[in-house]
């Protein structure tokens, strides 16, 4: 089944790291040529990318960076609320008010950036579906192309 958006394939030039994979889905954009996008909606991966034709419908990032961005974002606040505590000892209801949209802000805006760097990674190194895009890109641009041969007698 082809996902792509009616656009040609454009390979990428060139091997893509890990980290450069994974910052270009932090940074919501293809990993294969980082022009595309990455997302369609807020956490909806695209199928495909629209720029290259990159499919990307093989990710399962699943929970994983919602578990990332509550690790980050809770070992930030925490010491944070306990050193305003600990130094200032405001009122609960002005912790409340401070501390909860410091949470939800923070997490939601590494929320996206998250999954797009594990979806990155997942493609880089080939987890899930992504191994044929893997293996071509190791193949490099020169290797050869094998078609089935028409058995049938003319």
């Amino acid at each position: 089944m082809d996902h792509r958006k009616g656009r040609g394939a454009v390979m990428a030039t060139g091997s893509v790291s890990p980290s450069k994979a994974m910052w270009r889905g932090f940074l919501g954009k293809c990993p294969n040529c980082g022009e595309g996008h990455m997302f369609g909606r807020f956490l909806k991966v695209a199928d495909a990318c629209d720029h290259c034709g990159e499919e990307l419908f093989h990710q399962r990032a699943d929970d994983f960076p919602a578990y990332l961005v509550m690790v980050v974002v809770g070992h930030l606040v925490v010491p944070a609320i306990l050193a305003v505590e600990t130094a200032y000892a405001p009122a609960i209801w002005l912790q409340l008010a401070v501390w909860l949209p410091v949470t939800l802000f923070a997490s939601l805006a590494l929320l996206q950036p998250t999954k797009g760097a594990i979806v990155g990674l997942q493609w880089q190194i080939g987890m899930h579906g992504f191994e044929a895009a893997k293996l071509r890109r190791e193949a490099g641009p020169f290797a050869p192309v094998f078609v089935k041969a028409d058995t049938r007698a003319a």
